[in-house]
């Protein structure tokens, strides 16, 4: 089970519900920076950590975690970036999770 979502022009209000819900040491990577989009991808945890490796390389995106979900059974990446490179980290990911 794969599911996506694309922001395209995140609100503050919407980056900061994001910002609460990503770990410390990541939120520093991604404070005082502004992002033309994020792309949300929800899955089991194991698979979780494949989608990230994938969308970071296929677009120069950066991967977070976002807490607060069932870490047992799924859980959320958040890709940051361009809306060009999230837009090819949701594809490479879309494309990868078809041929399973």
């Amino acid at each position: 089970m794969v599911k996506t979502r694309f922001i395209r022009a995140p609100r503050p209000g919407t980056l900061a519900m994001l910002s609460r819900r990503i770990p410390r040491e990541m939120r520093r990577e991604i404070e005082g920076k502004t992002f033309a989009a994020v792309g949300l991808v929800q899955s089991d945890l194991p698979s979780l950590f494949y989608w990230a490796d994938v969308g970071q390389k296929a677009a120069d995106v950066i991967a977070v975690e976002l807490l607060g979900n069932c870490p047992q059974h799924i859980s959320t990446v958040a890709f940051f970036g361009s809306t060009a490179a999230v837009t090819a980290a949701l594809a490479a990911v879309t494309r990868a999770a078809a041929g399973e």
